[in-house]
C-alpha cells in the first residue's frame, strides 16, 4: 500500500497543523487505561504483548478509536479526530506500552522487592550484598515487603505506602530522565532518518494504514482479518472446551530428528506459524526479510560447525551474544558515519540556536544537544549516587544508549516481529570486559539493578518515540506537539506503573516468578568471580568486523542481499519463534514480486495487515476477558 497517502478519515480536507490539546488529555487518560491492562495481563498470564514490536494491546484500543472516530465524522464532525491525532494517540499508548511493559517497569517493581522476599538463610544474600544496595532503589526487608507478594492487603496503608514512596520516585524520575534522553537522541537523528534515507519504518505500516480512507472498505483487509481472527477464536474455544478441534499454533521442534553428532548440535529449532508475523514481515524489504532468517540459519551452522571442530566444549561457544553486540556497535559507528554530515549540521544549529520550528523538529538542536549531555550525566551521577564507580556508570550508559540506538535503526529500516538482544546489556558485557574483581562487588551488586533497563529490548520505547514523530511527518502535521504528547506520556507512565502494580499486587499477590535468577547470578559472581573473558571480547571484535565486511560486500555488489542489522537480531532467543514465519512471508512476497510485480504487491498489501489486526484483535479479546474474569484464556503469543 501507499505508505505516503495522506487521506484521513477526519472530516476535514486537509491535516490540521497542530494536535488539539483536548486530544492530548484523552490520550494520558487512555494511558492509564492502558496501563492497567498491561499489568492485568501479567498478572493473570494473559500474554505479554510488549515482548513484540507491535503491541497488540495498543493496536486493540487504536482500532476502537478509529471505527469510534468513523461514527464521529458522520453525525458528529466536531469530535472527530484528525488522521494527525489519531496518530498521536497510537503513539502515546506504544510509548507508555513500552514503558510500562514486560521489559522495564515489569521487571523494575517487581525485582526490587524480590531482593528482599527471596532472600533465605541459605542463598545468604543479605550477607552477600544487600549492604550494596541502597534502600531508595531496593527493598530488602523481606517481613516488610511479604504482603505484597501474598496479596489479600492494600496498597494504601500508611506502612506500606512509607515503604514504597522512595523507589517509587526514585526510579521514576531515573526513568524520565533516560527516556527524555533517548528522545534527544531521536530529535538530533529524526531528520536524517526519516527526511534523508527515508527509511521504510515497517511496523507502523498498519496503524497509519487504518487512518487512511476506506481502509475497512477494503475485502482484503476482511479476508485476512477473518482467516487470523477465526483461527485465534477457534483456537480460543479449543482452550476452554477441548472437545473442539484447534487450529495450529502448537510448537513443532525439529530437533529431536537430528540425534547424531554433529548435527544434534543445533539445539531448539521450533517451527510454527503465526499470521501476525507473516503480516508484519510481507512489509519487511525482500532482501531484509532474507537476512533475518538466513542468519537464523547461519547460526545453526555455526553450532554444527563447532561440535565439528570440538568447539563446543569451550564455555558459551559461538558467543551468540558478544558477536551480536560487537554487530551493533559496528552498525551505529557506519550508521554515524553515514550521518555525518548531518551531525555536523546538528551541531552547527546547535551553536547557532536555530528554532525548532525552521527545521520541523519538535524541539531546537540547542535543547536536544544539551539535554543529551545534561542527561548523560544525570544518568551517571545518579548510579554515582547509588554507589557505583563513576567510570562504571559511564559505561553502562554508553552501551546501553549503542544497543537501544541501533535497535531504533533495526526497527526503521528492517522492523522485524521481534528484536530480542538479551544477555547484550552493560550488566552482563561490562564483567566479560574488565574481570569480575576488577570492578569490585558494589558494582557487581549494583548491575542485579541495571538488568531492570536492560533485560531485553523486544519492548524498548525509543524506537516508539521516533516512530510517532515519522507519523506525524506521514500525517503532514507539526511534530513539535506530537513530541511534547510523547515527553508528556514519559512523565506520567512511570508513577502509573507504579501505580498499577503495587495496587494489583497488594490485593491479588505479586507476579513473582522467574525474577529471582538475577540475584542468583550476584550470589555466583561474588562467591566465584571470573576472571577477563578475552574469546568473548574477540566475538565482540569479530561482530563489528564482520559488520564491516558485509557493508564492504554490499557497496561493491549491489545485489547481496545480507545487511548487518539481520545478523545483530537473529541469533537471540526469542527469533526462535519467529524466524519460520518470516521466511513464509518471504517465499510469498517473492513470489507475489516475481510474477505479479509491484501492482500485486501493492494489491495484496490489505491482505497481509487484515492478518495482523485479525489476530491481535480476537487475541486480545480473550486477554481482556481473562483479566476481567482474573483466570487465564487462551493466549496467541507466549
Amino acid at each position: 500500500m501507499d505508505s505516503k497517502t495522506k487521506h484521513s478519515i477526519s472530516p476535514t480536507q486537509s491535516p490540521q497543523p497542530q494536535i488539539r490539546w483536548a486530544v492530548i488529555w484523552l490520550g494520558l487518560g487512555l494511558i492509564l487505561v492502558n496501563n492497567y491492562w498491561v499489568f492485568a495481563m501479567l498478572r493473570w498470564e494473559q500474554g505479554l504483548p510488549t515482548t513484540m514490536s507491535l503491541f497488540f494491546n495498543v493496536i486493540f484500543i487504536f482500532t476502537i478509536l478509529v471505527v469510534l472516530n468513523y461514527g464521529f465524522t458522520r453525525f458528529a464532525p466536531h469530535l472527530a479526530l484528525t488522521q494527525g491525532e489519531l496518530l498521536t494517540l497510537y503513539a502515546m499508548l506504544s510509548v507508555a506500552s513500552a514503558i510500562g511493559g514486560h521489559d522495564l517497569f515489569q521487571v523494575v517493581v517487581t525485582n526490587i522487592a524480590v531482593v528482599g522476599w527471596m532472600s533465605t538463610d541459605e542463598n545468604e544474600w543479605a550477607t552477600l550484598f544487600h549492604r550494596f544496595l541502597p534502600d531508595w532503589l531496593a527493598l530488602t526487608n523481606k517481613h516488610s515487603i511479604t504482603p505484597y507478594f501474598v496479596g489479600e492487603s492494600s496498597l494504601y496503608i500508611t506502612e506500606n505506602l512509607r515503604l514504597w514512596w522512595r523507589p517509587v520516585f526514585a526510579w521514576s524520575g531515573f526513568i524520565i530522565v533516560l527516556l527524555f534522553t533517548t528522545f534527544f537522541i531521536n530529535v538530533i537523528l529524526r531528520k536524517q532518518w526519516i527526511e534523508a534515507e527515508r527509511l521504510s519504518y515497517p511496523t507502523i505500516e498498519l496503524p497509519h494504514q487504518m487512518t487512511t480512507t476506506g481502509f475497512f472498505r477494503n475485502r482484503l483487509i476482511w479476508a485476512g482479518l477473518i482467516l487470523a481472527g477465526g483461527m485465534d477464536l477457534v483456537n480460543g474455544l479449543h482452550f476452554l472446551y477441548p472437545v473442539v478441534p484447534g487450529l495450529g499454533g502448537e510448537f513443532f521442534d525439529v530437533h529431536p530428528f537430528f540425534t547424531t553428532k554433529p548435527w544434534n548440535a543445533i539445539g531448539w529449532t521450533p517451527i510454527v506459524v503465526f499470521p501476525f508475523a507473516i503480516g508484519m514481515a510481507y512489509f519487511i524489504p525482500l532482501d531484509l526479510s532474507f537476512t533475518f532468517w538466513f542468519f537464523y540459519i547461519f547460526w545453526k551452522f555455526e553450532m554444527i560447525l563447532g561440535s565439528i571442530l570440538g568447539f563446543q566444549q569451550i564455555p558459551g561457544f559461538p558467543f551468540i551474544f558478544d558477536q551480536s553486540f560487537g554487530v551493533c556497535v559496528g552498525v551505529l559507528i557506519l550508521t554515524l558515519w553515514g550521518a555525518r554530515l548531518h551531525l555536523r549540521n546538528v551541531l552547527a544549529g546547535a551553536w547557532r540556536g536555530e528554532k525548532a520550528s525552521e527545521s520541523n523538529e519538535p524541539i531546537s538542536y540547542r535543547t536536544a544537544v544539551l539535554g543529551l549531555i545534561v542527561g548523560f550525566l544525570l544518568l551517571v551521577g545518579f548510579w554515582g549516587m547509588a554507589g557505583m564507580s563513576l567510570w562504571v556508570a559511564a559505561l553502562v550508559f554508553v552501551i546501553h544508549f549503542t544497543t537501544v540506538t541501533v535497535i531504533t535503526r533495526i526497527r526503521a529500516e528492517l522492523g522485524p516481529p521481534i528484536h530480542d538482544l538479551r544477555a547484550m546489556g552493560p550488566d552482563v558485557l561490562l564483567p566479560k570486559m574488565f574481570g569480575m574483581r576488577q570492578l569490585g562487588a558494589r558494582n557487581l551488586s549494583l548491575f542485579s539493578l541495571v538488568y531492570c533497563f536492560n533485560r531485553a529490548y523486544r519492548g524498548n520505547a525509543m524506537p516508539h518515540q521516533l516512530e510517532g514523530l515519522k507519523l506525524a511527518e506521514r500525517a503532514g502535521v507539526s511534530s513539535r506537539r506530537v513530541g511534547f504528547a510523547i515527553l508528556l506520556t514519559v512523565v506520567l507512565s512511570p508513577l502509573a506503573s507504579f501505580w498499577f502494580s503495587l495496587h494489583i499486587g497488594y490485593k491479588s499477590g505479586a507476579w513473582e516468578v522467574w525474577y529471582g535468577s538475577i540475584f542468583r547470578r550476584t550470589q555466583s559472581w561474588l562467591t566465584n568471580p571470573m576472571p577477563v573473558d578475552v574469546l568473548a571480547i574477540l566475538s565482540m571484535i569479530f561482530g563489528a568486523i564482520f559488520t564491516f565486511f558485509l557493508t564492504a560486500v554490499r557497496l561493491r555488489f549491489v545485489w547481496f542481499p545480507l545487511y548487518p542489522v539481520g545478523y545483530a537480531i537473529s541469533g537471540t532467543w526469542a527469533v526462535n519463534f519467529f524466524w519460520f514465519s518470516v521466511f513464509i512471508s518471504y517465499v510469498i512476497k517473492w513470489c507475489i514480486l516475481r510474477f505479479g510485480g509491484l501492482r500485486a504487491f501493492h494489491r495484496a498489501a490489505p491482505f497481509f495487515l487484515g492478518l495482523i489486526l485479525g489476530e491481535f484483535f480476537v487475541g486480545s479479546v480473550w486477554a481482556l476477558i481473562g483479566v476481567l474474569l482474573e483466570k487465564p484464556m487462551y493466549r496467541f503469543i507466549w
